[in-house]
């Protein structure tokens, strides 16, 4: 087991949680029951610095790594919205990697979602460049219809 770099729970299901090591990969856990994460993910192709749930859509996970990306995934099968009644689900989204942002030219050690719109997000990286970007839209509408 490589070291943890960054831990969140999910806001909306208070029992899971997400991890982010020195593999590059992403692990989520259920509390309850800890002794193997609910999946886990090679995204990245260097070390994890930061994983962050989406406060408004717990499906949406960002993670920034030493590989120069920021990356929004989806994990629908895990989230808040798989658990509502089938007549009121939407369709089932699979889990993917809906964004990959690479304009960063070192590594990113921070990705927080803004509190003020679900669909923006904030990254640092080494040298100091913060940039903004947002959830594709058509993710975003996949989500909201």
């Amino acid at each position: 087991m490589q070291l943890v770099r960054d831990l969140d729970f999910n806001p909306n299901r208070h029992y899971l949680l997400a991890t982010c090591c020195d593999d590059g990969r992403s692990r989520f856990w259920d509390l309850r029951n800890s002794k193997q994460p609910l999946i886990s993910r090679n995204d990245h192709s260097h070390w994890v610095w930061a994983i962050r749930y989406n406060q408004y859509h717990d499906e949406l996970i960002a993670t920034a790594s030493s590989d120069t990306r920021v990356l929004i995934t989806r994990i629908q099968s895990i989230s808040s919205s798989s658990i509502l009644p089938e007549e009121s689900s939407k369709d089932k989204l699979s889990d993917s990697i809906i964004a990959t942002f690479d304009q960063h030219e070192d590594s990113v050690y921070c990705v927080e979602w803004s509190s003020a719109d679900p669909w923006i997000l904030a990254s640092l990286s080494y040298d100091g460049r913060l940039l903004i970007n947002r959830v594709p839209k058509v993710e975003k509408y996949k989500i909201l219809l």
